[in-house]
């Protein structure tokens, strides 16, 4: 048998350009002199993980001494409240998921890259300067301006040594045995939430670069001192005869996202086609099955946001939850009621926000009412947003998700109704259950203060922003087109061409 001789076949080599994402970082790290071997790779890669080791062994040296102190109860009490905190704050954080598909869902096709890019981007920006900066602010012992501004210094040290030594004295109601990481990884959580909200409202027409501006802002500064107020013991604390209530933040989070938000949508304008001879149109979601599934996870995240804002796993936590759920049934049903008496056929939009607008109606009484009062607020929450959302489109303004009336207007109603029938414990201290007039008096001025601070702060914020950039809003051929390609050049759904 007669073989014929064959060349061996060249060696291609790959260019960075050619290759999938998957080999491409492997082709840059061997690209660099002295690192084409494997031993050399295996080195850099016992790098990260000698890291993680040297960080687990700190961590053990200094909570070492204290954690041999925790015994029986104190040890069940310290891992369980510190187990639950982590456990409410990987539920708040999911639920960043919820509002990506819930105005993904509500929106069009052409925007739906942008809008999930927002959504997973503006979580990563508010940690981050939460933590460069925002943590200091809200909860800093050192008050620059007693009462409305302080400063902790950076968050660099999370000893835990205090909180173990709380656990260990068996001290828990006198001072706080969660690990100060915990704690913090819990606050930046509310601090996403608050630049996701905004989101909602400016879709389908901001400029993305500006966007992220801005959530830095409102994450690391006007958030932050805000909720200073109340949740660092400022001046909303001590300004009347009793103390202001937003138990997980109707205003604080919600309302004060709500109104960042509502400031976008004015300056921006409503979208092209949204209003016609000065009627608003109707420019439906292109995906209700993804809303209704961003609406489920929210319900599911708010889980995290309320019972966990106890601090604590107490018999208190299953108590808040079932306010929680009350609320938000409550808030599906009468939205759902009175969008069919109005229309003649039920709106899913309508129950989405429905759900959505009783779980904020929620929130900051939700340790303050009792279960029919629960009921009965998420409910009125439900006709509110159903009003709301008509009141907005009559007064021109586009909120193309419905963002501003189920977390701005039910922000503003969930912290006014703790002084209408609101409780504490047994005793009523609402206006309508015997309370008389502070309890009201003081959830409305709280409710004012944050609106008149985020509306006067953000107006700024966007304004300054829109001076530098040249405006926030994107060109008109680019909003035609769609932000996807603009803005980032891809398509959420490439495969399908549109006939429109």
């Amino acid at each position: 048998m007669i073989t014929a001789s064959q060349s061996q076949p060249k060696v291609r080599h790959s260019r960075l350009q050619e290759v999938s994402l998957v080999n491409g970082p492997m082709l840059l790290l061997r690209s660099i002199r002295g690192l084409r071997s494997n031993r050399a790779l295996i080195w850099i890669a016992s790098v990260p993980i000698s890291l993680l080791g040297l960080g687990i062994f700190t961590f053990a040296a200094k909570a070492g001494v204290e954690l041999k102190d925790l015994t029986g109860p104190q040890a069940a009490s310290f891992l369980a409240d510190n187990l639950w905190l982590f456990v409410a704050t990987i539920l708040v954080i999911f639920m960043n998921a919820g509002f990506a598909m819930v105005e993904a869902g509500m929106c069009r096709s052409k925007n739906a890259v942008n809008i999930l890019a927002k959504n997973l981007f503006v979580f990563a920006l508010a940690v981050t300067a939460y933590w460069f900066i925002g943590y200091s602010l809200m909860y800093g012992s050192d008050a620059v301006i007693p009462g409305i501004l302080s400063w902790g210094g950076f968050f660099v040290n999370p000893d835990p040594t205090s909180a173990l030594a709380c656990a260990a004295a068996d001290k828990a109601n006198d001072c706080v045995q969660l690990v100060p990481s915990v704690n913090f990884l819990f606050q930046a959580a509310f601090a996403g939430t608050a630049a996701t909200i905004v989101s909602g409202l400016v879709a389908e027409r901001v400029k993305f670069g500006e966007f992220v501006i801005f959530a830095i802002l409102l994450s690391g500064i006007i958030y932050p001192i805000a909720g200073s107020w109340e949740w660092n013991s400022g001046f909303l604390n001590s300004i009347g005869k009793v103390e202001f209530i937003d138990f997980a933040g109707s205003s604080i989070v919600h309302s004060v996202g709500g109104w960042a938000g509502l400031i976008g949508a004015v300056l921006l304008g409503p979208r092209i086609g949204k209003f016609v001879d000065n009627k608003p149109q109707a420019i439906p979601g292109h995906n209700m099955a993804l809303a209704t599934l961003g609406a489920l996870i929210l319900w599911i995240g708010w889980y995290g946001f309320n019972p966990g804002s106890e601090l604590a796993m107490n018999e208190n936590v299953a108590f808040v939850a079932v306010t929680t759920t009350l609320a938000a049934a409550g808030g599906a049903i009468a939205a759902t009621v009175v969008a069919t008496l109005i229309s003649g056929k039920p709106d899913l939009t309508m129950i989405i926000n429905g759900i959505l607008a009783g779980l904020v109606s929620i929130t900051a009484g939700c340790d303050n009412m009792t279960f029919l009062g629960s009921w009965i607020a998420g409910a009125i929450g439900g006709v509110i947003v159903v009003f709301s959302v008509s009141a907005l489109d009559a007064a021109k303004i586009d909120d193309p998700v419905g963002a501003f009336s189920v977390h701005g207007v039910c922000g503003v109603w969930g912290t006014i109704v703790i002084g209408l029938w609101g409780v504490d414990g047994e005793v009523g201290i609402g206006l309508l259950n015997g309370g008389g007039l502070d309890q009201l008096s003081i959830q409305v001025l709280g409710a004012g203060v944050y609106a008149v601070w985020t509306i006067v702060t953000c107006w700024f914020a966007w304004s300054i922003i829109g001076g530098f950039f040249g405006g926030i809003r994107v060109k008109e051929s680019e909003e035609i087109q769609g932000l996807d390609i603009g803005e980032h050049g891809m398509e959420a759904y490439p495969d399908f061409v549109s006939t429109k």
